[in-house]
């Protein structure tokens, strides 16, 4: 049944007095003091150049980047230019000594975290130990004179390492052929710091947002679970372990070489160590004034571990050790990066899904720590910074570095100030490379899978997968499509997974925008959807809809359709109901924030078929852009120029004064 109000009287008395206002000159109404009906005015004529350049600009160019270059000398302009490009030219100026002691303790803490994730990372990108070890020098150095975050940590990632090693296994064997899988990691890493040094320098930061949160933590989540089924390898002892990342792979893997694979001292060795690393998490979680506990602790497993392996002789009972990490700093890869042939494309394909992985993480870390400590983050700046120092360390022997998640939380809750703290955690690692590196010979690897499993259960956010679930299913569908995908499948099928659902979503807000049947709230003027607001009533003879998105090529047919079958049923139920029948539609336009030629022709099209059924179209708050197209084609001399109103209300005064006058 169609519902009406009891205050259809009070209706009818507005109408009266609308009817007579309609009749009356601006002075006389003002003299009544009755209702005045505003007009929608008529736009100026715009420079479509000047149209074009200001969309242009808002795309692109949203910041304003260059204000502060606006009415500056030739030598300010050069200063503030090179600030611009090095970030660390305009803070360094304030430095101090308070803010070096923060960084100096930050950097410290971090670096005790990172030099132990370097190794294991390496591994996981089937890569030797001291490439870890070189992604944790060049890049932060130029991070932090580039970059524009205070927090982030720089250096190899979890999901990154092994996403990366995935990719690159499948090209070449990197036990076969190491010296050719290590160029083509080289080159990857070159291409995705071109990808994204191009994306910030071209302003296109906003093509990341495309990956939605949902499918982030879905993704990760599912990163997470293959990376630890990983180190189920280094865990369990185990020699001959599969190539593939899928749960039933890794499994079947694991199970099939519980007789003879499995390694006791290994498995005593990790499970004591991991206990101890989780141990250590807890209390850093239960007490913040402890964050320095989980953040050393990974380093302290590496030396107990590599002293008791040491003293025991552990590795001639079958525990695997690191056995030798290069000594020195990074050597130069130049030569090593694949500039032509079929290894060019491979690399270029690789570094694009790896760089803009890497970014996604950075960005989201960076804006998340900006936001706690309230400054700005360039989005821009930020992706030219992360694609410059993964090309310089394409050509230092280092492979795709981006921000931690772990490390930028330490950082953060150890008082880092500044970049400093990246510069310093640098020297460390520096210092690691050319004096310590020899004494890790005897590390196990049970101990780097336990870092690493500890590390990556983070990664794991049910509370925000549950959160998702709440607020919107589709949402909760891509985040578990990216998660069983990357667990079942691969990390590339599952990141596939992830994109094509997020594209699908944003395909299907577009081509199926909401729409709503409008009702009077009780003693206002005011009409919301009647869903929403169930006392709010319909005013008879009116129908009012409301459009709730732009009217492009890809909606506006549904739109039309959708706006027919809403007063096709109203139609039904008044007859059923023996009420008056529909005299006027009003389509509420207010957030339908553009409009195109499709969308006007649908327009007509509705028009048409509402001519047909005796029904008047009238549009109500039709916004700037889109009432300069439709007085562009003459849409309002088509429906009428006394049909378009700044309000609904405004609308429904006109309407149903004509009703009365009809009457």
């Amino acid at each position: 049944m169609a519902r009406y109000s009891d205050e259809e009287q009070e209706t009818k008395e507005l109408d009266i007095r609308s009817l007579s206002s309609s009749r009356l000159s601006s002075s006389q109404r003002h003299t009544q003091n009755l209702p005045y009906i505003h007009k929608v005015g008529v736009p100026p004529k715009q420079n479509i150049f000047k149209e074009f350049r200001d969309v242009v600009k808002e795309t692109f160019f949203a910041d304003d980047p260059l204000r502060h270059f606006k009415d500056q000398p030739r030598s300010r302009k050069f200063v503030l230019g090179m600030q611009a490009i090095f970030p660390i030219l305009e803070w360094a100026r304030r430095y101090n000594l308070s803010k070096f002691r923060g960084d100096l303790i930050a950097g410290l803490t971090i670096a005790s975290l990172c030099i132990p994730q370097d190794i294991g990372y390496a591994n996981l990108a089937n890569l030797d130990p001291q490439y870890g070890l070189y992604s944790s020098f060049i890049p932060p150095l130029v991070y932090a004179c580039m970059g524009s975050s205070r927090d982030i940590a720089i250096g190899p990632v979890a999901v990154v390492s092994l996403l990366l090693g995935t990719l690159l296994r499948k090209e070449i064997d990197p036990v076969k052929n190491a010296a050719e899988y290590r160029r083509l990691a080289f080159t990857a890493t070159f291409f995705a710091g071109i990808t994204q040094a191009a994306l910030g320098f071209f302003r296109l930061g906003f093509l990341i947002d495309f990956l939605s949160h949902a499918a982030v933590v879905g993704f990760m989540a599912g990163a997470a679970i293959t990376i630890a089924l990983q180190q189920l390898k280094g865990f369990l002892g185990i020699r001959n372990f599969t190539k593939h990342t899928d749960i039933v792979s890794v499994m079947h893997s694991v199970f099939g070489s519980i007789h003879h694979g499995w390694n006791w001292q290994t498995i005593v060795i990790g499970a004591i160590f991991l206990a101890f690393l989780l141990f250590a998490k807890y209390i850093g979680k239960k007490n913040k004034k402890f964050f320095w506990v989980p953040a050393i602790a990974p380093l302290i497993s590496v030396i107990l571990s590599t002293f008791f392996v040491f003293i025991t002789h552990a590795e001639k009972h079958g525990v695997q050790i690191v056995k030798h990490i290069e000594k020195g700093i990074n050597p130069s890869s130049v030569d090593e990066i694949y500039f032509s042939g079929d290894y060019l494309v491979k690399g270029l394909r690789i570094g694009i899904v790896a760089g803009m992985i890497a970014l996604t993480e950075a960005v989201a870390i960076g804006r998340t720590f900006a936001t706690m400590k309230d400054y700005q983050l360039d989005g821009n700046k930020e992706m030219v910074a992360l694609g410059t120092m993964n090309i310089v360390g394409s050509m230092t022997s280092c492979y795709v570095a981006t921000g931690s998640f772990s490390r930028s939380a330490v950082n953060y809750m150890a008082g880092c100030q500044t970049a400093v703290s990246n510069i310093i955690m640098s020297c460390v690692v520096f210092l690691t490379l050319e004096f310590i590196t020899p004494l890790f010979k005897y590390t196990p690897n049970a101990i780097l899978s336990s870092i690493i499993i500890s590390a990556v259960i983070g990664l794991i956010d049910v509370e925000a997968a549950i959160l998702i679930w709440k607020i919107d299913k589709l949402d909760f569908i891509a985040c578990m499509g990216a998660f069983f995908g990357v667990v079942f499948a691969s990390v590339e099928i599952g990141l596939l997974i992830a994109v094509s659902i997020s594209f699908a979503k944003v395909l299907l807000q577009v081509t199926r925008p909401r729409t709503a049947i409008l009702g009077r709230i009780p003693r206002t003027n005011v009409y919301r959807n009647i869903q929403q607001y169930p006392e709010a009533t319909k005013v008879p003879g009116i129908l009012i809809i409301r459009v709730d998105s732009a009217v492009y090529f890809s909606n506006s047919n549904y739109v039309k359709e959708r706006i027919l079958r809403w007063l096709t049923d109203e139609e039904d139920q008044l007859k059923a109901s023996c009420l008056p029948k529909i005299e006027f539609l009003i389509v509420e336009m207010s957030p339908v924030t553009d409009i195109d030629t499709s969308g006007i022709h649908a327009f007509e099209g509705l028009h048409k078929s509402l001519q047909k059924r005796g029904v008047q179209l009238v549009l109500a708050n039709p916004g700037q852009a889109v009432a300069e197209k439709l007085h562009a084609s003459k849409f309002p001399s088509l429906i009428g120029e006394d049909n378009i109103f700044l309000t609904v209300a405004d609308a429904i005064l006109t309407c149903s004064s004509k009703k009365i006058e009809e009457a």
